[in-house]
Formats: structure tokens, C-alpha cells, sequence
């Protein structure tokens, strides 16, 4: 439910989950977004989504009120 929230403002930005991990801060070689996309992640840390809400450009509030 999470992920589809960012997915769906990576396909408004016409951004891949390589270029939002780079964009995040995380190493290239960082499986972390795609361990949080394919759902081995189900609570992602404040400092997880604090860098991607950055990395998007968008509040942490945009994902707070989109997961009910």
C-alpha cells in the first residue's frame, strides 16, 4: 500500500527505483528499495522514508495520509 504511493510518484517523475535509491542517498548496490517494493520490508524506518520523501520531493505527509 505503501510502495504503490511511491511507485505511483516515481511514474509521475518518470523516475526508476535505481534512480530514487541513488536520489536516496543509498549505495548503488543497496537492495533496500527493492526489498521495500517486492514487500520484504512491511515497516520502512522514519529515516527510510524521511530519504525517500527528499529524494521525491514531496512531504512525509503525502505518505502519512495516503496509507489509511
Amino acid at each position: 500500500m505503501l510502495w504503490q504511493l511511491i511507485d505511483n510518484e516515481l511514474k509521475k517523475q518518470n523516475m526508476s527505483v535505481y534512480e530514487l535509491t541513488i536520489k536516496s542517498g543509498l549505495s548503488k548496490t543497496n537492495r533496500t528499495m527493492y526489498e521495500f517494493k517486492n514487500g520484504h520490508i512491511k515497516k520502512p524506518s522514519f529515516e527510510l522514508m524521511c530519504k525517500i520523501a527528499d529524494a521525491l520531493n514531496v512531504s512525509l505527509d503525502y505518505f502519512r495520509k495516503g496509507v489509511k
